[in-house]
């Protein structure tokens, strides 16, 4: 089999396959890309078992048919050290020696048999959603970070896609946090559900983020789900089991409620929580009047800081400490100048909502238990 193909175009469809190579495969064929030339079609395809991605490209040449798995990282290498130029690969169907051309250069290396490569799933009793590209990838961007890393709850280690007649819900909670992100212009008659687990979700973020409103094909039963968009497609087993009721902990009736610039806010909690117990993190919040208070100290080390903000507050004064690494995460992922944080008491969850919101379709929601103050 032979082909040939621009090489910016083979290393930017490779880079993209890459992330879903592990760096401690347990089978040697999962460190390999398969690549499978049919007619005028060349498929590429990675895996790790649990996530199998794969591009389609036309060649500008092709002749005969064949399937070879190539060593991904040498593969990679190679390609990324090449200007924009034709490259011609060529495959000996019998040894499976691989050999590129690129100009006046020759390079050889050692194909492998593709009969241990992962077979795709077979996928049946499926659903099937059809999304916006820059919709999920908003949403995955939204609330991936709010994952959590427990190996005793994985459910939590995912986001959950939930789809309703009413709107697109993405979750993601670790226990301390939780963001729900809605899209109110996506919905369909069928109410489903399925739970993302976290690698196949930041592979597809960057992917998605470029192809626009594009849409993507999402399809799924209760163990995988296939995503096609462009020349990709992507599958991937889900996490199984039941999603915790995320809408019973977010609380009702918030009668203290603070606004207050977000890159404000943002910078004087990043100066503060520099002094702040590197146990706890906690930042304590004083709010009193038109006024916040932050203050950390560590004790061990004598550290103590303070700074005074303006803000605009409605309800009784309080003190309540939330933890700084938590609370910086999600405040960078607002895209508003301004958010209000809603609280009802020192130990119950405080609510984090954008007060801008330059798209009214979607609905964003950050949920930041708080810490018990010293």
């Amino acid at each position: 089999m032979k082909f040939i193909v621009s090489s910016l175009k083979l290393l930017k469809s490779l880079q993209a396959l890459s992330g879903v190579i592990g760096s401690k495969n347990t089978l040697p064929i999962l460190d390999d890309f398969l690549f499978h030339l049919d007619e005028n079609q060349l498929k590429i395809t990675s895996s790790d078992l649990d996530v199998t991605m794969t591009v389609t490209l036309v060649p500008d040449m092709v002749e005969g048919t064949g399937e070879v798995t190539i060593p991904a990282r040498l593969l990679l290498e190679i390609m990324k050290n090449f200007p924009d130029v034709p490259i011609t690969v060529s495959v000996d169907n019998n040894t499976l020696a691989v050999e590129l051309i690129a100009g006046e250069g020759r390079y050889k290396l050692a194909g492998h048999k593709s009969d241990e490569f992962p077979q795709l799933p077979v996928m049946a009793d499926t659903a099937v959603w059809e999304i916006p590209a820059d919709v999920l990838a908003r949403g995955f961007e939204k609330t991936v970070f709010a994952t959590g890393m427990d190996e005793i709850r994985p459910i939590m280690s995912g986001v959950l896609m939930e789809m309703t007649d009413s709107c697109l819900t993405f979750v993601a909670t670790d226990a301390h946090k939780l963001v729900r992100y809605r899209r109110m212009d996506v919905k369909s008659e069928n109410v489903a559900s399925f739970i993302m687990p976290k690698k196949p979700i930041n592979q597809l973020k960057s992917i998605l983020a470029t192809l626009a409103d594009e849409p993507v094909r999402i399809e799924f039963n209760k163990t995988n789900a296939s995503f096609v968009f462009g020349d990709y497609m992507l599958i991937c087993r889900l996490i199984e089991g039941r999603y915790p009721n995320y809408d019973a902990v977010i609380p009702k009736q918030n009668p203290n409620q603070l606004t207050i610039d977000r890159q404000t806010f943002l910078s004087a909690i990043r100066r503060v929580a520099v002094f702040s117990s590197k146990a706890t993190h906690q930042v304590r919040f004083r709010i009193a009047g038109q006024e916040l208070t932050l203050t950390a100290e560590d004790i061990d080390f004598y550290n103590e800081a303070k700074e005074r903000l303006t803000c605009s507050y409605e309800g009784d004064d309080m003190e309540i400490g939330f933890n700084s690494r938590f609370l910086q995460e999600m405040l960078g992922n607002f895209d508003s100048e301004t958010v209000k944080i809603e609280m009802s008491a020192p130990n119950r969850a405080g609510i984090i909502t954008p007060v801008e919101n330059e798209n009214e379709a979607e609905d964003l929601l950050m949920l930041l238990m708080p810490v018990m103050l010293n």
